[in-house]
């Protein structure tokens, strides 16, 4: 972390300590991985045991076709929504929010919250 900026040791930090605690909790329960670009958001679900990704959607895909802005709070409901679904069909109904460094608020907390809200215990 030699040439890296406040900003960029901090982030690291949160990243760290967020990956560190799923790894110390139970391991049979799968993880919700979050990416946020400037541009888009990536999910995806992943099976840590044996080291697979079991369900991935982003706001690149053809649902989001059409839609204005992919990377906003609304897309982001959207997408928690349609990753719960997915989640549900694969049988999955408890995973660890992976939020990959980032805080806890506006598009990330607005994708959690959609999450919740369609039935996965995050």
């Amino acid at each position: 972390m030699k040439n890296v900026s406040a900003k960029g040791r901090r982030y690291i930090k949160r990243r760290l300590r967020v990956k560190n605690k799923i790894k110390t909790d139970d391991s049979s329960r799968k993880r919700l991985c979050l990416y946020r670009s400037n541009k888009s958001l990536y999910a995806q679900i992943i099976d840590d045991a044996e080291k697979v990704t079991l369900v991935g959607i982003s706001t690149l895909s053809k649902e989001f076709s059409g839609k204005k802005g992919l990377c906003n709070i609304e897309n982001a409901k959207l997408l928690g929504k349609m990753i719960a679904d997915l989640a549900k069909e694969k049988g999955i109904s408890r995973l660890f929010f992976d939020r990959n460094g980032y805080l806890y608020h506006g598009k990330v907390k607005a994708f959690a919250d959609s999450v919740r809200e369609n039935g996965i215990e995050l």
